[in-house]
This record gives structure tokens, C-alpha cells and sequence, in this order.
């Protein structure tokens, strides 16, 4: 490093100092507000929108006729309701198990409720008294003796890709 060159003043020596600040004393450019916030809520909106992906493998398929029908629900309000189905799959049965898939799911509180669908109607049937005769199926819980579970019974946490397995 080059030492400064000496200055003589009035017959008196004096060195030319150079400043030289501290490392902590170093800032980084001073960022407007507007621009420090806009960056922070766009952080933030991408953490609240992260995709996931519901793997859903269906065991004790009694055959390969017709399909597995699946549908997400995100609320209590519809849930089991055919108008309120957050996502719905579908697959052709395949004896033993069959696998699902809900793809960019956001981040949430879901519930999935799936039938074998034999006859390949994309309607569950059922008898006189609103029974179901094809097997029916949920996300963590089973059907009741008197009537499916809630969806509070059957309702699981996604935050990142999940697999499911569900028996019928």
C-alpha cells in the first residue's frame, strides 16, 4: 500500500491521512420502502401459493372393471357435495391397487372421498334406501355403520407432496 506523501505546513510535518471506516461502519445501499415491501409481499405470496401433489394409492381393488373415481374437498361446508369438489380423478380400476394422482395442490386443509365405479357410469350407485353398492372409500377415516364420516374425520394437512394410502 502506498503511505500518503508527507504535506509540510508551516514549517511543521504533517502526513496526509487517509479515512478509512471500519467494517461495520460499510453499508449496504439504503433500499426505498416501497421497493423493500413490494419484494417482501412477493416472498410471501410465493410461499402462500407452493404446489404440491397428492398421491393417492387405493389398496384391496377387488378387480379391473371400471374406474376408481377420487374427489378433493377443501371445506366442510361441501364436503361430499358433487358441486363443491375442489379436484376430481380419475383411473381405470386395476385389481389390487390402483394410484391416484391430485396434481399442484395448493398448500391447505383437504379431505378425498374416491368409489370404485364397476360399471364405469361416473355416478355411484345405489340402492332404494341411498346405500351405496359400490365401494366407497376416505382420506383417514371409514364409513360409519349409520353414514360417511365428517370432513373433520377424514381431513389431512398438505404443506408438501403427500402419499396417501387408502383401503377399501
Amino acid at each position: 500500500m502506498n503511505e500518503p506523501a508527507p504535506v509540510q505546513l508551516l514549517g511543521v510535518m504533517k502526513l496526509k491521512a487517509r479515512v478509512v471506516r471500519p467494517m461495520t461502519e460499510h453499508r449496504l445501499p439504503k433500499m426505498p420502502n416501497k421497493t423493500f415491501f413490494a419484494l417482501l409481499s412477493l416472498l410471501f405470496m410465493l410461499r402462500l401459493s407452493a404446489q404440491s401433489t397428492i398421491t393417492v394409492i387405493v389398496e384391496g381393488v377387488i378387480n379391473d372393471q371400471g374406474t376408481i373415481n377420487a374427489a378433493l374437498y377443501d371445506s366442510s361446508e361441501g364436503f361430499l357435495k358433487f358441486d363443491k369438489v375442489f379436484a376430481a380423478v380419475s383411473s381405470a380400476a386395476q385389481e389390487g391397487q390402483t394410484r391416484l394422482m391430485f396434481k399442484d395442490i395448493p398448500n391447505g386443509t383437504y379431505a378425498i372421498a374416491l368409489f370404485h365405479d364397476k360399471n364405469a357410469n361416473n355416478a355411484l350407485d345405489t340402492n332404494w334406501m341411498g346405500i351405496p353398492k359400490e365401494k366407497v372409500a376416505f382420506s383417514m377415516a371409514k364409513m360409519k355403520l349409520f353414514g360417511p364420516p365428517s370432513f373433520k374425520e377424514c381431513a389431512f394437512e398438505l404443506q408438501t407432496d403427500k402419499t396417501l394410502i387408502i383401503d377399501f
